[in-house]
């Protein structure tokens, strides 16, 4: 065995297992089983032209020597990015451990209540700190929070105001750049007008029903909105405030002010820059406007037993559900990220997040004292962290970065330095010593930080915040540690069992791919320091980009959009850009397959588009002749057709190159969803099936982990005439020459974790990542053969083979009274997290193991079910109190002296012998969904709770 081969470490099956993994699929080869799955017209004639595979040796080195490429300058520019202080308890025990970053969106509530714990107390931190009544788990960064909060409020609108079509929506001029060029990409395409200008200005007339505000302003300044907000309402005009959350420790909340919502970035909570990401945003509003709040919420209900558990609530909002009638199509939270923060505020407490903010506070007052010392002009009149100095800022950059220092240049006279958590007296020395010397001035010596106070009495935050048990209990290592642990222990990820969830991919994130995310060199970048101070990323992005560009075939790539929904609008919105630059601003239909992912048409609606749905036939396919007679009718308007390839159906359908010419036949793109693209890379393309733009899960297919809901990575590669169009950013230009509006926040979006998938296409090479298709496609009809004949798969390809994944059919079991939740919880007693359930056909299952999971696994996986079918086989309708009903069965269920059930406690905890060697305990019996949403609480209990 090559010990220092990558793919050998990656693949799980061994050599010697593919002999009985092929005979078992009645296949004499691999690629025998490749020409059953795939059709041949569509096959890739050569190998992917990219660079040899490196060795795990060979990429530590470089990308230490690439690493070292990028500047290590002290960072002032702010801009709603802080350096911070990581704890390294948090770092090592949820940053670090895959037993956080592994884990699957916790659909499955029953084997997540760890990560729903640490959820809720982010959720609580949210609301309290913003003086809200209820917040979500997190959202992609502020800038797309900001457009969350612009689209909510349009969807709430007065019943007045939408008869009247009320459109208009201030934006204050103090917003942070890059969140108005977000705000300008979402408005258009759903009929918002865009007002931009100085709040102490607006005259508040009906023509408008929101406005958003920030606070403190982009460079500092701390405003007082409380007449603002009630001038607004008076007027029936609803109000966002994007708030430094760190701020909000000393600030009045925009909540106590009557604001609707409350949005911003947790990134200074102890989460690294990452030369933009990834950071969990924040969201809060009213409880009033909870069904129209995008992203996922978590809630308190009860079990079975009645017994407090956690679950995401109100998913009926959610874009899967609602589809084209979705208001927000957020796919992936931050979920790893929210719960670093939310840890944040357990380890500091309230106490210790007021000694942040006033040390902070006081770093920038001392600074700003001295430097008016020397003469210089500070122009903010009150401030929590950045202050801003006029002078001359040529002379100022030119000596700072001499001095490894960035500040903010906003223009030829002025400068901007927002200072953080990690800024010491002898930084604080170093500013002024640069200031004197671009001023011809005797710099003096400061030696402790001064206690002036720059906020206004009545902006002072007065009321209590996190006065929760959890926030004041776990100050010491020993006790985080501990708590970390324990909820750790609640949670099934990747390091207990396979999670094999169709369309999801949750594959090995490898350890060697996961270890440069903790080095200082890639995770301490401000997002907008000088390009020549980040050319370690610059060489690491570009060939990423380049080696996304040859494995699907496009001419260009945009990292920018950080998750797939985002990569599904920004494909659309090139598209869109697209047929303007022509003139045909008249097309308008997407053409979308009754099959395809819910994100789809949620996408298409906020892009401004007009969905209308093609069938699909009795075997799963898309129906060729429905789709031409739809492309026939709407051929004058027609923009796009969305397209899953290999289909949600988990096959490859034959008539794709078709499907595709019939659109291009009709003048429209082809946007193909890249969900199942590790069936696709080294095999086939985009390009080559005849689509335009596709977007790539890079948090699926390229490895990145789910981190238990996010981060994710969802950039788009698009053909030679889309490039012009790929986005750009407001502070460090980007994308195409006639590039639409910004995505995401960042320019490069969550850059630090597209240093994974570097490393993983760099430690596989074409021929690695090519048998890693060819083994998620073996594992997966091994699967479906050693299930044939105890479950029926829906669809298979005309060779009767699955792609990636398969679709189990479980509605005939309702005969027995059973349905394929309880197959989904029964899994539960055997260690494993349940595949998709009822994606994308109600009343099934979606199974996909990846190529990262090995024989034993892939065995022991199909035992359990076939052992679960026999289960099901001894169940009646008459009698629901049997083992598969009754799961999960907990630790305290199976321990109580009072078993009332038919079955043995081992045929409930132990059903088969391997069980007991790795045993897995649910936390919690079967959470009662109608009534956490009927009696929704999303924070942790008051104190009197704990009393």
């Amino acid at each position: 065995m090559r010990t220092d081969a990558f793919a050998l470490r990656h693949i799980g099956p061994r050599e010697k297992d593919l002999n009985h993994m092929l005979k078992t699929i009645d296949a004499e080869t691999m690629e025998q089983l490749i020409f059953e799955t795939l059709p041949d017209d569509i096959r890739l004639k050569t190998d992917l032209d990219l660079d040899p595979a490196m060795t795990e040796y060979e990429f530590a080195n470089h990308i230490k020597m690439l690493g070292d490429k990028n500047k290590m300058f002290q960072s002032y520019i702010g801009l709603g990015y802080n350096q911070a202080i990581i704890p390294a308890v948090i770092q090592r025990n949820v940053f670090e451990n895959p037993g956080w970053y592994t884990a699957y969106t916790p659909y499955q509530a029953e084997i997540a209540q760890g990560r729903l714990e640490a959820i809720l107390n982010f959720q609580t931190m949210v609301i309290e700190l913003s003086g809200m009544e209820i917040a979500n788990a997190s959202l992609l960064d502020e800038s797309t929070a900001a457009a969350e909060a612009m689209a909510l409020l349009f969807d709430v609108r007065t019943r007045d105001q939408k008869k009247n079509n009320v459109c208009k929506f201030f934006v204050s001029d103090e917003i942070l750049p890059q969140t108005l060029s977000v705000l300008q990409t979402r408005s258009t395409p759903i009929g918002v007008e865009l007002v931009i200008g100085n709040h102490e200005e607006f005259d508040f007339s009906n023509d408008f029903y929101g406005a958003i505000l920030q606070y403190p302003g982009k460079f500092g300044q701390v405003h007082d909105y409380a007449g603002f907000i009630a001038k607004a309402k008076t007027n029936e005009i609803k109000v966002a405030v994007g708030a430094d959350i760190l701020s909000l420790v000393k600030l009045t909340p925009p909540g106590e002010m009557g604001a609707d919502v409350v949005f911003g970035t947790t990134q200074r909570f102890g989460i690294p820059l990452g030369y933009g990401g990834p950071h969990a945003a924040y969201f809060a509003t009213k409880d009033e406007y909870k069904r129209s709040m995008p992203g996922r919420i978590i809630g308190v209900t009860v079990d079975t037993n009645g017994n407090r558990a956690l679950r995401m609530a109100l998913q009926t909002r959610e874009q899967h559900i609602k589809r084209d009638k979705a208001t927000s199509n957020i796919c992936t939270a931050q979920v790893l990220l929210s719960v670093m923060a939310g840890m944040y505020a357990v380890y500091h407490g309230p106490k210790g997040l007021q000694y942040i903010a006033n040390k902070v506070h006081a770093l920038a007052a001392t600074l700003a004292n001295e430097l008016e010392k020397l003469g210089l002009y500070q122009t903010n009149t009150a401030y929590f962290d950045t202050i801003v100095i006029k002078t001359d800022a040529k002379m100022v950059k030119e000596i700072a970065e001499q001095n490894e220092v960035n500040f903010y240049y906003v223009d030829d006279k002025t400068v901007s330095i927002s200072l953080n958590e990690t800024t010491s007296i002898t930084d604080l020395n170093k500013i002024v010593s640069i200031f004197a010397k671009a001023n011809g001035k005797q710099s003096s010596t400061i030696s402790y930080l001064q206690n002036g106070n720059q906020i206004p009495s009545n902006l002072e935050r007065t009321s209590t915040f996190l006065q929760h048990d959890v926030f004041n209990k776990y100050h010491s290592e020993t006790a985080l540690m501990r708590y970390i642990k324990m909820l750790e222990r609640k949670d099934l990820a990747l390091n207990h069992s396979m999670i094999s969830l169709g369309s999801c991919t949750m594959k090995l994130n490898a350890a060697a791919e996961m270890l440069p995310l903790s080095m200082a060199q890639w995770n301490n970048i401000h997002p907008f320091a000088p390009l020549d101070q980040a050319q370690g990323y610059q060489e690491m992005l570009t060939k990423l980009e380049q080696q996304l560009n040859v494995i699907t075939g496009f001419a260009g790539t945009t990292l920018q959009p950080n998750s797939g929904a985002q990569g599904e609008y920004a494909g659309l919105m090139v598209i869109r850009a697209y047929h303007q630059s022509r003139g045909d601003h008249h097309r308008n239909i997407a053409l979308i397959p009754s099959s395809a992912h819910g994100t789809n048409p949620a996408s298409a609606a906020m892009a401004g588009m007009q969905v209308v749905v093609t069938k699909t036939l009795d075997n799963g396919n898309i129906d060729v002749d429905d789709l031409r007679e739809k492309a026939i009718l709407h051929s004058a308007n027609l923009s796009c057709l969305m397209v899953t390839y290999p289909s949600t159906h988990g096959v490859f359908e034959s008539a794709i190159k078709e499907i595709t010419q019939i659109i291009h036949d009709h003048g429209g793109q082809v946007y193909m969803d890249g969900a199942n693209m590790n069936a696709q890379v080294g095999l086939t393309n985009p390009a080559t099936i005849g689509a335009d733009v596709c977007h790539l899960n890079l948090h699926k297919t390229f490895a990145i982990p789910h981190g238990g809901g996010g981060p994710g990575v969802g950039p788009i590669c698009v053909a030679p005439q889309l490039v012009p169009f790929l986005p750009t950013n407001p502070v460090i230009p980007t994308g195409g020459e006639n590039a639409i509006t910004a995505i995401s926040a960042a320019p490069w979006g969550s850059a630090l974790v597209c240093l994974i998938s570097y490393g993983y296409i760099c430690m596989l090479g074409a021929e690695g990542l090519k048998k890693s298709t060819e083994y998620a496609i073996l594992n997966a009809n091994y699967i479906k053969e050693k299930l044939n004949g105890h479950y029926d798969t829906l669809y298979s390809g005309e060779m009767g083979r699955a792609a990636h994944e398969m679709i189990l059919e479980c509605r005939p079991f309702k005969e027995k009274g059973i349905e394929v939740t309880d197959i989904a919880k029964r899994l539960m007693d055997y260690g494993f997290h349940a595949p998709t359930v009822s994606f994308p056909v109600a009343g099934t299952m979606m199974i996909e193991p990846t190529e990262s999971e090995n024989l034993e696994e892939l065995d022991r996986f199909c035992d359990a079910m076939i052992a679960i079918r026999k289960e099901i086989e001894a169940a009646t309708i008459e009698n629901p109190n049997n083992v598969l009903k009754n799961a999960p069965h907990t630790l305290m269920m199976v321990t109580t002296d009072n078993w009332i059930y038919p079955y043995t406690r081992e045929q409930a905890a132990f059903p088969l012998d391997y069980v007991a060697d790795n045993k897995f305990w649910p936390t919690v019996r079967r959470a009662d969904e109608a009534y956490g949403d009927r009696n929704l609480v999303c924070s942790c209990a008051p104190i009197e709770a704990y009393i």
